[in-house]
């Protein structure tokens, strides 16, 4: 069990310091068992018609061969789970035996069927008995009892079935979906998230049917973590150690659907949480996989990292958002959202157009510059140098050596190792940058930390277990009442970028989530991406985290049997005519299911509605039904531009 010095009441993982996997009850999904000692699984779903028997094998086939050891379909009706078996019997014909995943949303009797035919049901308790309303009502003790029986009486027939074929379920739930009864007793909360999957949990515990996987998912990632952390502390609570399946939801496509996923998903890997996962991208479904495998692959060895000094208790409440206190120092820390820094310690900057990769663009015809909504806040020189003025709120970093010796100490900030800033007789008349690791941790140390207002910690490792001994580096800051602003660093010696983004997003975004940091700094020595990469990974994983916003922000469903529109064509439609808006949240639903309920974090909803129809919603109100799909586009700009919320678009250089 866990380690039984942290607080039981803050308890959700085996150690906050020593990686290791969180112990859960094996359950088989066929032939292929998940949870136990079992290795983290990978899986995927299906975007064809799902009575298109032909076109869901070849799809399943590519997805089994690019690494999905089982397979969702959706079933929306009776019809589809019933051609299940189908499928099913032509994947078995032609050699491929992974299990079958029937996914049920709003119909009992499809999971009753399909219940019969593969090897795991996915039912989501907020749609399989309940009809969202968006309808506040106050429950007495006895009326919300009676909800929970009525629940009882229509959801025990699957588990009855489940129990009778050995079917395994999987309890669904979607932080947009949640019922008005939930929403009415426990809010948009995770708590309420938690609580909407151990309703019909303790249903099937009194049946005594225990083949059961548990998720938690959210389109905003620290929601989701949120969620499943508690999700574990309830359970324990109850004697419970279910399996779980991770993902998070309506991720998107491209680089922000990956660092999304990387945020919620490798946060919850890092304290050795989950037992399969599904990267949900809105793409086709063949490329979730490799996503997957990256994300998983880095626990392999992890066991055998330095060890991280144990904790007593955890200073911070895991179940809930708030940000480290600190104070102000060079536009660091405060109120202000993270600062990102550039590195250029390698090549120093010897030409105006060599900042075009962080955001500043140079006109020198006006001897202006001009900066984007991703533009570097920080550039680090080390021991380089700088052969202009750089614009005006970019500011310089130097290596305390190079910066004591030279005419630069002017223009720019020195960055102390703590025994130079020992030595160092420092007035507080500038701002000074020390780097810390865990090594660093002693009395003495964060004395002169805390008596010098105007320092700036930079904390870095080495430790392969990186977030948790930067997390650990927090907690003593925390316990030491050290309000001093830190920038996040990170170097990695990836040579691919795909692992560059998601060990990034994972170790930093991790953090942040938590509340920690008031910077990020990457670095990469790799000759296949460079800085211009590098700093618009660090402004997605600000974004992803919800600390600073830069963009515009998708929220898209991955494409399933459901869908009445081409998600990735639509996407892509609507980001060109919106990119431009800073901030402004779109959900982009291929159906009703995906609709109002999953997008609650969005300003506006584009919701397939019906063939060639689509819905507009302003956040969970219908603004405009059943419009022609080539009309649909416009009518949300025009949607847009009603609540004074449009800007036209001007000609700005990006980082893309």
């Amino acid at each position: 069990m866990m380690n039984k010095k942290i607080n039981d009441i803050k308890r959700y993982c085996e150690s906050l310091t020593q990686y290791k996997r969180y112990k859960t009850r094996e359950v088989y999904i066929g032939d292929v068992p998940l949870g136990g000692n079992n290795p983290i699984r990978i899986q995927s779903m299906t975007t064809t018609d799902t009575m298109n028997t032909s076109a869901t094998v070849e799809q399943s086939i590519r997805m089994i061969e690019a690494g999905s050891e089982y397979i969702r379909i959706t079933a929306p009706s009776i019809n589809e789970a019933k051609n299940l078996d189908s499928i099913k019997k032509e994947l078995r014909k032609r050699g491929y035996t992974a299990p079958l995943i029937a996914d049920i949303h709003f119909t009992p009797n499809a999971a009753e069927m399909a219940a019969r035919i593969v090897e795991k049901v996915r039912v989501n308790p907020g749609n399989y008995v309940d009809k969202k309303k968006f309808e506040t009502i106050e429950y007495s003790n006895a009326q919300y009892e009676a909800e929970i029986e009525r629940i009882r009486e229509r959801f025990s027939p699957l588990v009855k079935i489940c129990k009778e074929y050995g079917t395994a379920m999987r309890i669904g739930t979607n932080h947009g979906s949640l019922s008005d009864r939930i929403m009415s007793r426990y809010g948009d909360s995770p708590l309420g998230m938690v609580e909407s999957a151990l309703e019909f949990l303790r249903i099937c515990e009194g049946l005594d049917y225990h083949n059961i996987v548990l998720s938690m998912k959210a389109s905003n990632p620290q929601v989701m973590v949120q969620a499943y952390r508690l999700l574990i502390n309830k359970m324990e609570a109850e004697g419970m150690n279910y399996p779980l399946h991770l993902g998070v939801t309506e991720a998107g496509d491209g680089e922000d659907g990956r660092i999304k996923s990387a945020v919620g998903i490798g946060s919850l890997l890092e304290d050795g949480i989950g037992d399969t996962i599904r990267v949900s991208l809105t793409e086709d479904p063949e490329f979730e996989p490799p996503v997957a495998k990256a994300l998983v692959n880095r626990y392999e060895n992890r066991s055998s990292h330095k060890l991280i000094i144990p904790i007593d208790s955890n200073p911070i409440n895991p179940f809930d958002y708030s940000r480290r206190t600190s104070s102000e120092a060079l536009g660091i820390g405060g109120s202000n959202v993270p600062r990102v820094f550039a590195d250029y310690s390698v090549t120093g900057i010897n030409h105006y157009s060599e900042l075009e990769q962080i955001g500043y663009f140079y006109d020198e015809v006006t001897d202006k510059w001009s900066m984007n909504d991703m533009a570097s806040d920080f550039v680090f020189l080390g021991n380089q140098k700088i052969n202009f003025d750089i614009p005006n709120g970019l500011k310089a970093v130097y290596n305390f050596s190079h910066w004591k010796n030279s005419s630069i100490n002017e223009k720019g900030y020195p960055l102390f190792t703590i025994d130079e800033y020992k030595k160092w007789n420092n007035d507080g008349s500038i701002f000074n940058f020390v780097i810390l690791t865990i090594d660093d941790l002693s009395d003495e140390n964060f004395n002169l930390i805390k008596n010098d207002s105007s320092l700036i910690l930079i904390i870095q490792t080495t430790n392969s277990h990186a977030m948790a001994e930067l997390r650990r580096i927090f907690f003593e800051l925390i316990k030491k009442q050290i309000h001093n602003p830190v920038i996040i660093k990170r170097k990695y010696d990836e040579s691919n970028f795909e692992n560059f983004m998601l060990h990034s997003a994972t170790d930093v975004g991790s953090l942040l989530i938590d509340g920690f940091g008031d910077g990020i700094f990457l670095m990469s020595d790799s000759k296949n991406f460079g800085l211009k990469e590098i700093n618009r990974i660090s402004f997605g994983i600000l974004q992803a985290a919800r600390v600073r916003i830069s963009k515009t922000e998708y929220i898209a469903c991955p494409s399933c049997g459901r869908t009445l529109f081409d998600l990735m064509e639509t996407t892509d439609k609507i980001r060109k005519r919106t990119e431009h808006l800073k901030g402004v949240k779109i959900a982009i639903m291929g159906c009703i299911v995906n609709g109002p309920g999953e997008m609650a974090d969005a300003d506006y909803g584009y919701v397939g509605s019906g063939i060639g129809k689509i819905t507009l919603y302003r956040n969970k109100d219908i603004v405009r039904r059943s419009i022609d799909t080539e009309y649909a586009v416009d009518q949300l700009i025009e949607l847009i531009k009603q609540d004074g919320r449009w800007i036209e678009p001007t000609f700005q250089k990006n980082m893309a």
